[in-house]
C-alpha cells in the first residue's frame, strides 16, 4: 500500500469519526473554502448534499441560509458580502441563531494558525426549551412565594403580637408592622438592619445575652422595659425559638413578643391590695384592743368629772378635758383604723366637693410657704359623691403637702375638681365600675417620680424622704380612703416633669345633706329599770355599769355569756341585755343575742364592739344596735332608750 493510500485511509477514518459526533462542525480555509466538515452539519443545518465537497465556497452556505430567511429581510447580496467581509477577520466567534422552524443552534468558532476557521454547531432547542420552563416555574414560585410572603405579612400584621425573625448578625430578615412601630419605625427600615442599631445602646446590651444563647439553639423568654416616645414605661414579654436545621444548624430565630404593661399595672394593683389588706388586718386588731382601753380611760374621766362637778371639789376640768379630748381624738383615730381594716368608709354621706374644697382653700394656701403658688379650679363641676367628709380632707392635705415637700424651691400646686364618664373600657386596668365619676387632680411642678419610686408609691412605709421625717403612710392612706369610697387613685409622672395625682370618686344619685341632729335628741334616762350587763373585760364591765347607773339604771353584771343566759332564764326582772360581742369560749355576743332571743322573745338587746360595724368580719350582724367601743354617754342614752321603748 502506497503512502498516498494509507493517508486517505486515514482521512476516511476521521472523516467516520466526525460523523457520529452529535454536533455539526466546519472547517473553512484562508480563501474561506470548505476542507472538513462531517454528516450532522449538513443534517442538522439542512444544508443540500452537492456543497459536500472540498472548495465549496462559505458565500454558497451563506447563500442556502439567506434563501430560506434565516437572516431575516432585506437584500440577500448585501447580507451575503456582509457575512463574508466578517469572516475575513477570521475572528473567535460564539453565538445562538434560532432558525424560522424555531431551532436555536449555538456557534462556536475559532481561527486556525495557517488561516481560516473551524467552527462547531449545537442544537441546544431542548437546553433552551428546558431553562425557559425552568425560569418559568421560578416566576411561578416567585410570586407564589411572594403572594405567601404577602399573606404572612397580611397575618402577622393582624396578630396582636410582635412578630420578627434574625438572621445571623444578627440581621432582622421579617417584622410585622407592630413589631416595627414598637422600636418607632417601618417594617421598610427595620428590615436589613442589625438589631442593635434598631434596639439602641441602651437597650440592646441587656437583650444581648439572650439572642446569642437563642443562636446556640435554645428556647429563651425574658422580659425588659423601654422607655416610650410619649414617656411613659411600657414593658414586653419576649420568646426566641432558635430556627433550626435538621442537622442542628441554626439559621436564626423566631421572636414573639407582648406587650405586658396592663398585666403589670394590674399586678403592682393586686399586690399593692394585699399589702393594704394585711395591714389593715394588722390596724384592726390594734383598733379592737385599744378602744377597750379607751372605752376605760373615756368612761373614767366622764367619771372624775361629774365628781369634779361637786361644790366641795377644786375645779379639775383644766386637767379633765384635755385627756377626755385626747382620748376622743384616739377614738376618732381607731375608728380610721378600723374603716381601714374593714375597707369601708368610716362615717360616709352625700357630699357637695366644690363647697367641701372652697371651705379647705384657706387652710391649704396658708400651710404652704411664700414661694409656692396654690390655685383651686373647680369651674361648673360639683358633683356629689359618698365620703367621709373628714378622710376626704385628711386625704387631700396629704397630697398638697406631699406636692409641697416635692417643690423645696418653689412652684405650682393645682387642685382641679372635674366630672367624667368613665366607660368599661376603662375601667378593667382601673378597677372601678364604670359610670359617672368626680375627678380631683393634684399638680405639681415638683421633682416628680422615677418609675421604681412612682411603682412603690402606695406601699405602707415606703418614703423617699430622710428616717424620721415621713412615716410612709401619707399616700397609702389616700389610697385606702379612694378605695373605700369606691373610687381609684393614680399617679402620672415622670421624673424632672412633676406629678399628677388623679383621685377618682363615684358620684352618687343621692345628694341629700346629712342633718347633723344631736344624738341624744328625744332620749329618756331610766328609772330603775334592770339591766344586764356582759362584759369579760372587768375594768370596761365597770366604765360602762358606771355610765348606766349614772343615766338612771340599775346593773346586773357578768363576765360569762353562760351566766348571762342562766340570768335572763331566771330573773325575771331583767329589762333589757348590753353585751359585748367578742367574749371567751366559743360563744360570741352575737350567739348569745339569738340565744336570748330564743328564751325569751322580746327582751331588748343590744351589743357593743372594738369593731366598728361590731365583728371581725365572721358572723353576721344580729338585728339589734350595736355600739362602738368607745362611746359616749349621750350614744349609750340614746340606745338604750330606743330598745326599752320598742
Amino acid at each position: 500500500m502506497t503512502s498516498g493510500d494509507l493517508y486517505r485511509d486515514r482521512l476516511d477514518l476521521l472523516q467516520a469519526a466526525l460523523d457520529h459526533i452529535n454536533q455539526g462542525f466546519s472547517v473553512f480555509d484562508a480563501q474561506l473554502q470548505l476542507v472538513a466538515w462531517n454528516r450532522q452539519l449538513f443534517e442538522m443545518l439542512e444544508f443540500p448534499m452537492h456543497l459536500a465537497h472540498r472548495g465549496a465556497p462559505l458565500s454558497a452556505f451563506l447563500e442556502v441560509n439567506a434563501a430560506r430567511g434565516e437572516y431575516g429581510d432585506g437584500d440577500i447580496a448585501e447580507m451575503i458580502a456582509r457575512r463574508v467581509e466578517r469572516a475575513r477577520l477570521f475572528e473567535p466567534h460564539s453565538f445562538e441563531r434560532v432558525r424560522p422552524d424555531g431551532q436555536v443552534v449555538l456557534v462556536t468558532g475559532a481561527p486556525l494558525p495557517t488561516g481560516g476557521f473551524v467552527t462547531t454547531y449545537t442544537d441546544i432547542t431542548r437546553e433552551r426549551e428546558h431553562q425557559a420552563n425552568l425560569e418559568r416555574t421560578v416566576a411561578e414560585r416567585t410570586r407564589q412565594l411572594r403572594q405567601s410572603e404577602d399573606w404572612l405579612r397580611l397575618v402577622t400584621d393582624s396578630v396582636p403580637a410582635l412578630i420578627a425573625y434574625v438572621g445571623p448578625g444578627p440581621v432582622y430578615r421579617f417584622a410585622n408592622r407592630r413589631y416595627a412601630k414598637w422600636f418607632d419605625q417601618t417594617v421598610e427600615s427595620l428590615v436589613g438592619r442589625p438589631v442593635a442599631d434598631i434596639i439602641g445602646p441602651e437597650l440592646y446590651p441587656e437583650l444581648e445575652p439572650h439572642i446569642a444563647r437563642a443562636f446556640t439553639g435554645q428556647a429563651v423568654s425574658y422580659e425588659y422595659a423601654r422607655n416610650r416616645a410619649t414617656g411613659r414605661i411600657a414593658h414586653m414579654r419576649s420568646t426566641l425559638i432558635p430556627d433550626r436545621t435538621a442537622d442542628g444548624r441554626t439559621l436564626g430565630c423566631f421572636v414573639l413578643s407582648l406587650d405586658v404593661t396592663e398585666q403589670k399595672r394590674s399586678e403592682t394593683a393586686l399586690a399593692q391590695a394585699q399589702r393594704m389588706e394585711a395591714v389593715g388586718q394588722l390596724s384592726g386588731g390594734l383598733a379592737h384592743d385599744f378602744n377597750n382601753l379607751l372605752t376605760i380611760i373615756i368612761g373614767n374621766v366622764l367619771s372624775l368629772r361629774r365628781k369634779a362637778d361637786i361644790p366641795a371639789m377644786p375645779d379639775l376640768s383644766g386637767h379633765i378635758d384635755p385627756i377626755l379630748q385626747a382620748a376622743q381624738r384616739g377614738a376618732d383615730l381607731t375608728r380610721r383604723l378600723l374603716a381601714f381594716a374593714k375597707g369601708t368608709a368610716a362615717d360616709s354621706k352625700p357630699v357637695r366637693l366644690a363647697a367641701l374644697l372652697a371651705n379647705m382653700e384657706g387652710l391649704l394656701s396658708g400651710s404652704l410657704p411664700r414661694g409656692i403658688t396654690f390655685s383651686l379650679e373647680t369651674g361648673d363641676a360639683d358633683p356629689p359623691v359618698r365620703v367621709d367628709p373628714s378622710e376626704f380632707e385628711n386625704a387631700l392635705v396629704n397630697l398638697v403637702l406631699n406636692a409641697r415637700d416635692a417643690m423645696p424651691s418653689g412652684g405650682t400646686i393645682l387642685v382641679r375638681l372635674e366630672e367624667d364618664e368613665i366607660s368599661p373600657a376603662k375601667t378593667a386596668s382601673l378597677g372601678i365600675a364604670p359610670g359617672r365619676y368626680a375627678r380631683i387632680l393634684v399638680c405639681d411642678t415638683g421633682a416628680g417620680m422615677s418609675e421604681d419610686v412612682r411603682r412603690q408609691a402606695f406601699d405602707p412605709f415606703f418614703s423617699t424622704k430622710p428616717f424620721g421625717t415621713g412615716s410612709g403612710l401619707g399616700l397609702p392612706t389616700v389610697y385606702g380612703f379612694a378605695r373605700r369610697s369606691g373610687g381609684c387613685v393614680s399617679i402620672e409622672s415622670r421624673s424632672g416633669h412633676g406629678t399628677e395625682i388623679r383621685v377618682l370618686l363615684p358620684v352618687t344619685a343621692d345628694a341629700a345633706v346629712a342633718d347633723g341632729a344631736d344624738e341624744t335628741q328625744g332620749t329618756r334616762h331610766g328609772n330603775g329599770e334592770l339591766v344586764l350587763l356582759v362584759e369579760d373585760d372587768a375594768a370596761v364591765a365597770d366604765v360602762v355599769r358606771d355610765q348606766l347607773c349614772v343615766l338612771g339604771y340599775s346593773v346586773l353584771v357578768t363576765g360569762e355569756a353562760d351566766d348571762a343566759l342562766e340570768l335572763v332564764a331566771e330573773v325575771g326582772d331583767i329589762r333589757a341585755v348590753l353585751s359585748d360581742v367578742v367574749m371567751p369560749g366559743q360563744m360570741s355576743g352575737l350567739v348569745l343575742a339569738e340565744k336570748i332571743r330564743a328564751a325569751r322573745p322580746g327582751l331588748p338587746i343590744a351589743l357593743m364592739s372594738g369593731y366598728r360595724d361590731g365583728t371581725d368580719g365572721g358572723a353576721p350582724l344580729p338585728d339589734c344596735p350595736i355600739l362602738s367601743k368607745p362611746f359616749a354617754a349621750g350614744l349609750l342614752a340614746r340606745t338604750m332608750s330606743e330598745i326599752l321603748s320598742r
